[in-house]
């Protein structure tokens, strides 16, 4: 078979055109707004309530950022950090509106849920924003419930990058009295008060009695937690094996159901790969694996396989879920659990290993045993693993490509 005279070409402009949409789809909004000094206040306190990680986690997405003049306007109600947070979350909204679309809206008004709308704080839907086409082409911006009166217009758009993120000003801060409420911040939630009330006593009680690992659980909150607690039966059941730990085992153990970054659920089943823990240290990877099976998110060590069974708490920036097993880290105990083992290679001439009690998995002496993985580096297999899911996004791009290759060589 002949290949057609524009076949190399036709492969090349589609292989280019993966290249593009696996590079294309992320967004910074920190460094979008860099770019526009009088957008400097309202930056920093994306970043300062952690809304900026969140914009950029999220696609489909209208960010409407205000001047440093009406942020000063807003600073000047000493509103305290997490009540600000849902303040601003109402510049953000959950669908794509750039200006064109802003300027033909279907019947001339619609609402769009908001950030604050997706935390669970805002009361009924006082997290929506009307968005209304008014006379003289301007476009208003109001609460559902506002009375006529719009308390901001459209000034201009920012930046578009249809329909991943549109950056627009407007005139004035979007603000409401639900939005503006006291809100009790993280920080000031005990965590393992919170545990013991919801099923987690047990493992509360463990962290409470290692005054280290409680102390950095607690010292972690504000910047970002999400915690995995073993339910009591499970800490009961596994109370022996964690009795032969070391002090320091015990401590790593427990640091190892802590992740000092926060993740929702939506956030866990999206972004499923490998996360270092709060006890990942050095050469002390202390990882796991975060899978999908099914409506399910699995928490995968190279020992045991662990199911998020419930939901304690989750507001950014802490989230704490409840766990069917205990956490077993590789560098603590030997034996590894290959759920589905690999058939041997033909002509092997290894013996099988008996295998070893529960209680002979447990390193006395906390060294683990080496391994060709404990070579890599935390960091570049996170970086695989996201450039891994980036190429899976694109995959009916893939199929495209392959399928005009046939028809080339046809």
């Amino acid at each position: 078979m002949k290949l057609s005279p524009a076949a190399p070409l036709s492969v090349t402009l589609l292989l280019l055109l993966v290249f593009l949409s696996t590079t294309t789809n992320a967004h910074n909004i920190t460094k979008i707004l860099a770019k526009h000094p009088e957008f400097s206040t309202f930056n920093h306190y994306l970043t300062v309530t952690h809304l900026a990680a969140e914009i950029n986690r999220r696609q489909t997405i209208t960010v409407c950022a205000i001047d440093n003049a009406a942020m000063n306007e807003l600073l000047e109600k000493h509103l305290p950090t997490y009540t600000l947070k849902n303040v601003l979350s109402l510049h953000v909204f959950a669908d794509y509106f750039g200006a064109k679309k802003l300027h033909q809206i279907t019947k001339g008004s619609t609402l769009t849920a908001t950030m604050f709308q997706a935390t669970g704080e805002a009361p009924g839907t006082s997290g929506y924003i009307n968005i209304t086409n008014m006379k003289g082409g301007k476009v208003g911006f109001a609460n559902e419930d506002n009375d006529g009166h719009f308390a901001a217009t459209f000034v201009k758009s920012v930046v578009e990058m249809p329909y991943n993120i549109s950056v627009i000003q407007i005139s004035h801060i979007l603000t409401s009295a639900a939005a503006e409420a006291p809100v009790a911040a993280p920080s000031d939630l005990n965590v393992t008060t919170l545990m013991a009330k919801q099923g987690c006593k047990a493992f509360s009680d463990l962290l409470k009695s290692h005054s280290d690992v409680s102390k950095t659980f607690a010292e972690n909150v504000q910047s970002g937690l999400t915690v995995f607690c073993p339910t009591d039966g499970v800490i009961s059941a596994f109370m022996p094996k964690f009795k032969n730990l070391t002090k320091d085992g015990q401590s790593s153990l427990l640091l190892y159901h802590g992740i000092p970054v926060y993740n929702s659920m939506g956030m866990l089943k999206s972004n499923n790969g490998l996360m270092n823990t709060l006890a990942t240290e050095g050469h002390n990877k202390y990882d796991f694996t975060v899978q999908n099976d099914g409506d399910d998110v699995t928490l995968k060590t190279k020992v045991v396989t662990a199911t998020i069974s419930g939901t304690l708490y989750d507001e950014e920036p802490l989230s704490v879920y409840k766990i069917d097993k205990v956490l077993l880290p590789r560098e603590l105990f030997k034996g590894t659990v290959a759920e589905e083992p690999a058939p041997a290679p033909k002509g092997s001439k290894k013996k099988k290993k008996a295998k070893k009690s529960d209680d002979e998995d447990i390193q006395e002496d906390g060294a683990p045993e080496p391994s060709p993985e404990d070579d890599e580096d935390p960091a570049d297999d996170s970086a695989n693993l996201n450039w891994a899911t980036s190429v899976k996004s694109t995959g009916w791009l893939v199929t495209v490509v392959l399928s005009v290759i046939c028809v080339a060589i046809v």
